[in-house]
């Protein structure tokens, strides 16, 4: 099944039945968040009948504009309000749900697709010189998609098929000090948590470019240090920030940049 399709069942998951009252917001659209997408489709998926039942209750997902992009949004017989950035960003949030983030590889189709639709959010980008702005970007932000992959041995060496479980992965930007936090998060046998954080310091650079250079790192608790003891340098490699970031997309509760090693990240704001 392609993405494409998991987002329109995704769309229609999220609540067109129980959320409609909610949606005239700035922009004529709701916001749903990566989170909520993902807990709705979790439950869908918890259901005790299949997915091809449901797409068949649901019926075919179908996705209607006029001429300059920004008319209704008709799913079915569904008309919303609904522009041409919030559209681009919520189809990229319906389809980065079943991903797990990308770090453990996807079909090719697959990736193409994710790259279109990344690009799909970058050309409405609300902020085109964002490192003017960069009380925009302050605070803790959720890794909800990226193309760094950890794939084969590479895989194996860390633990990461039957033995680690990778969390969460929140940047947190402190524009004081001009510093990124990464913090890695990590599950190891007996439900122990860990993480894995690295210091950088940033620079701006261009208008929407900001250098990146590593600080520090930190590894804890004692029995995660013990697993990653002799592949630790290999980690560190994985996510490591430093270099430089280009930033792409910035607005309220996204943010898309891409490194000078070629990769993408998107990330979602966490909401205090």
């Amino acid at each position: 099944k392609t993405n494409k399709m998991i987002a329109c069942e995704a769309l229609h998951l999220v609540g067109w039945s129980q959320k409609t009252s909610e949606m005239h917001q700035q922009r004529g659209i709701k916001k749903i968040s990566y989170s909520s997408f993902s807990s709705t489709y979790s439950s869908f998926q918890r259901q005790p009948f299949s997915k091809k039942n449901i797409a068949h209750r649901i019926g075919s997902c179908q996705l209607q504009r006029n001429a300059n992009g920004r008319g209704p949004l008709r799913a079915n017989s569904i008309s919303l309000p609904i522009s041409a950035e919030s559209s681009a960003k919520e189809s990229l949030l319906a389809a980065v749900v079943t991903t797990e983030r990308g770090i453990f590889g996807m079909k090719k189709a697959e990736r193409v697709e994710l790259a279109e639709l990344v690009e799909a959010v970058e050309a409405v980008n609300p902020l085109p010189n964002p490192t003017e702005h960069l009380e925009q970007v302050v605070g803790n932000w959720r890794l909800i998609y990226t193309t760094v992959q950890i794939l084969g041995s590479r895989r194996t060496k860390l633990g990461l098929r039957n033995l680690i479980k990778l969390g969460d992965f929140i940047q947190t930007i402190d524009l004081e000090k001009s510093q990124a936090v990464n913090k890695v998060a990590f599950i190891v046998p007996g439900n122990v948590y860990g993480a894995l954080t690295i210091e950088a310091s940033f620079e701006i650079v261009s208008p929407s470019r900001v250098s990146i250079a590593y600080q520090n790192s930190s590894l804890v608790p004692n029995q995660l240090q013990a697993l990653f003891q002799k592949n630790f340098d290999l980690l560190l490699s994985i996510f490591n920030p430093e270099g430089w970031l280009e930033l792409t997309y910035v607005d309220e509760d996204m943010r898309i940049g891409r490194d000078d090693k070629g990769n993408i990240f998107v990330l979602e704001k966490i909401l205090e």
